[in-house]
């Protein structure tokens, strides 16, 4: 049995409590979308309805979990499929906008002093 420290239990606790206060502010959410809006994917355009209702997602607009306006306008309701693929759509958006900020303008100038170089070839 594995040994547990008191850092380790603490840093176990504040886990638990980070996951349960997620799990609450989600429900307290993904309730409040499924009455504001109908269950259909906002994407695809697929119905959902009974045991499938579970495969709808709440889709955070701005990507701030925590922007919760009562009127819903920051969500959407996504299918499982649809959310992924709209995730991985920014991602892909956030780590090519990462590359084109690393990537530097070539300084060197292999050209920049042919003409006198050609001259002195020539005299």
């Amino acid at each position: 049995m594995k040994k547990t420290t008191p850092d380790n239990a603490r840093l176990d606790r504040i886990v638990a409590e980070a996951r349960q206060q997620r799990e609450t502010r989600e429900a307290g959410y993904r309730e409040r979308a499924l009455k504001l809006f109908p269950w259909i994917c906002g994407r695809c355009g697929r119905e959902f309805s009974g045991a499938r209702l579970r495969e709808l997602t709440v889709h955070h607009k701005d990507s701030n979990h925590d922007n919760n306006p009562p009127d819903g306008s920051n969500w959407e309701l996504l299918c499982l499929y649809c959310h992924d693929n709209e995730h991985a759509r920014i991602l892909d958006e956030t780590v090519r906008d990462r590359t084109k900020a690393k990537q530097t303008l070539a300084t060197h100038n292999p050209f920049a002093d042919l003409k006198s170089l050609l001259k002195k070839d020539h005299d």
